[in-house]
């Protein structure tokens, strides 16, 4: 859309029929800027462990994008394994110049792990801080900590990325598996592979479409 617009308004010499359907295309919906880099920096969800590639989060997000015809360009920044201070660790050079926004989808490995929330969120304010120091806009997506680690832990968990978001004033997700909100025990299996914690191709398409907006946010509109 945004190409067919550009064409009408350089090559200015078509009739006033063609000018109208110009200004059409330009008030039907938002254009986007030229091509923009989006760095999704996360763990297994994000590299899309168990999956073959397309149907990875990472592909499946492209696709989204694409279809909203939004000029983006997604890198695939994770690592199967990686907890916060993976990120912290390899976060300068992983933010490259060419990189104009971050995904950043990190701490799910720190809370299997039972880690201190105190050390993850540390973590995820250096990975903060460096991409702040680089004009690198960030939506900061959370996750969860299940009840069995204690009433404290959660608390103090699940505080982290809200508090962080409004610290530096970042985009916020709430939660990775917001988009799985309301499945049933029952249904568990249709939407996770066997491990029951990595989701398969369905259920990374329901997490893209409801994280898909928040990304969309971060490119600017021309």
């Amino acid at each position: 859309m945004r190409l067919i617009a550009k064409d009408f308004l350089t090559y200015g010499c078509l009739a006033l029929q063609g000018k109208a359907v110009a200004l059409f295309l330009l008030l039907a919906g938002p254009t986007w800027s030229e091509e923009f880099t989006v760095l999704a920096l996360g763990d297994s969800l994000t590299q899309g462990y168990g999956l073959v590639e397309e149907e990875g989060f990472v592909p499946q997000l492209q696709s989204w994008l694409d279809g909203q015809g939004a000029d983006v360009v997604l890198i695939n920044g994770g690592v199967s394994g990686d907890t916060t201070a993976g990120g912290a660790a390899r976060a300068d050079w992983s933010l490259t110049p060419e990189v104009d926004a971050m995904i950043l989808a990190l701490g799910a490995n720190d809370m299997l792990r039972g880690i201190d929330p105190a050390i993850s969120r540390a973590n995820l304010a250096k990975i903060l801080q460096v991409a702040s120091g680089k004009n690198i806009k960030v939506l900061l997506v959370g996750f969860r900590a299940p009840g069995n680690y204690g009433p404290e832990f959660k608390v103090e968990f699940d505080a982290i990325y809200p508090d962080l978001a409004a610290q530096f004033g970042v985009g916020h997700a709430e939660d990775f598996f917001a988009g799985l909100v309301g499945v049933t025990p029952e249904d568990w299996q249709v939407f996770f592979q066997p491990d029951g914690i990595h989701p398969n191709a369905e259920g990374v398409a329901r997490i893209v479409a409801n994280l898909g907006p928040a990304v969309l946010r971060l490119v600017p509109e021309e």
